[in-house]
This record gives C-alpha cells, structure tokens and sequence, in this order.
C-alpha cells in the first residue's frame, strides 16, 4: 500500500504542477488504533510555481482527490499552511508529528523547528475539548455504541491533559498519550477496548463501558473550567513565516 500511495503522489505532483513538501498519514493508523478494514488517510502539504501566486485570479489551496474502498487523500497549499500555523492549527501540528510519513523535503524539518513558536495551549485546548464534547455527545451515549468511537473522545481528552500537564503540542500516538496521562485504574479497560478495536471491524457495536463514559464526563467538565482560567501568551509573528515562504518559493524546487 506505501508504495501505492506514492505512485499516487507523484502523479498528483504531475498533474497538478505542484511539490509535495510533506506527505503523512493521519487517521487511525497514525495514532496506532487502526482496524483491520480502516482506510489510508494520506495528507500533504504542497508548493505551487512562484507565477501561480502572482496571478490576479485566486488559485484553489486545497487538492482533493475522490475517496475510493480504501483511500482518503487532500492537501493543503503551503500558503494556506502558513496562515494555519500563524493561528496555532491543532491539525498541523498532528501533521507534522505523524509517525507514518510517506513523503518529504528539507522543509518538513525547518518547518518543525519553527512550528513551536506558533504554539497556544488555549486555542489548541478549545478545539480537543470542542472535539471530545461533540463526539461524546453524539456517539457515547447510547446502550450499545461504536467501539472506535471511544477512541474519538479517549484520544482528545488525554490530548488536552497532556497540554494542562506539559504546555507543548500532544504526541499523535495514542499509546503515548496512553502511558502519560490515563488513570491507572483504567489501564485494563482501555487496552481491552483497544484490542476489540484492532481486531474488528470498523462498525463493531460494544456495550457502553460505564467507568470509561464516567471518567470522560467528569474530565470534559473539569477541563473545560481549565482552560477558562488560562492566560493566552500567543504572541504570533509574520515575519518567520513569510521568510520559510519565499525561501521555499526561491529554493527552485521544480
């Protein structure tokens, strides 16, 4: 499949006239949890000819390609990118931490050493707690329930405790995120959960896990009154990022 998906690249790279600066997978696979029949989630960022971003019409800033049985993939454009991480975009900052890379340049590493300093605990508590509410609310409540779904809320809950507790962007694994921030008492039901997860199908049903649905309840709730006590010190700059980008767009990549 790796090298599928690298086929794919370049002929996307071909067709549409681009370079593919970085190209990772970002589903489940890249936390660690993937079900026997979960699909590729292929995501990249990519840089235009300098004389696209001189002309007077918009050019799009986002490649999307039909989704097949097993393959999901998009891309946004390095501009679109810089303007992300000037906001502290949780999305990059997954990205950019996947373990599962396909493709890269010398500027996925500079663009890592730069990203910290875009960084904001708050922004990036909103969207995880934002993440872990809406899920929680729309798939955890019933008797019977999705058991991937408790990956969806699991996975952003430790997010934002490991953000409380460390102050930097949260690991993409989940085994990681595991080991540092769950309860110990929930050790055992979590890794159950994780082997019916990786070794059934996607729609597998469960029934609700009371003690797991009880510690997410009282963790949204204590960590929303977290986040409102914070102090924001993102203090973005644009001067960082206008240079990586006209370094990329002079750098001759074509």
């Amino acid at each position: 499949m790796r090298k599928k998906i690298q086929t794919q690249l370049r002929r996307i790279e071909e067709e549409e006239n681009i370079k593919i600066l970085l190209a990772v997978e970002s589903g489940s696979r890249a936390w660690g949890f993937a079900s026997p029949d979960s699909d590729y989630d292929v995501r990249f960022i990519y840089i235009r000819r300098m004389e696209d971003y001189l002309k007077l019409e918009k050019v799009r800033d986002v490649i999307e390609l039909p989704m097949d049985d097993v393959l999901d993939m998009n891309g946004w454009d390095l501009q679109k990118t810089l303007r992300l991480l000037y906001k502290s975009n949780p999305t990059l900052f997954e990205w950019f931490s996947s373990p599962i890379v396909y493709q890269e340049t010398e500027f996925a590493d500079k663009f890592r050493d730069l990203m910290i300093q875009y960084f904001s605990s708050e922004k990036t508590l909103y969207h995880y707690i934002s993440m872990a509410e809406g899920n929680y609310r729309e798939y955890l409540k019933d008797d019977f329930v999705r058991a991937k779904k408790y990956f969806y809320v699991l996975r952003p809950v430790l997010a934002c405790q490991w953000i409380l507790d460390q102050g930097t962007p949260p690991p993409m694994l989940f085994s990681e995120l595991m080991e540092a921030e769950l309860p110990a008492e929930l050790t055992g039901a979590v890794k159950q959960l994780l082997e019916i997860k990786m070794n059934s199908p996607e729609v597998k049903l469960i029934p609700r896990i009371p003690e797991i649905n009880e510690h997410l309840d009282e963790s949204i709730l204590r960590m929303k009154r977290s986040v409102r006590s914070l102090e924001d010190r993102h203090t973005p700059d644009w001067n960082a990022l206008n240079q990586i980008f006209w370094q990329e767009l002079s750098s001759g990549s074509f």
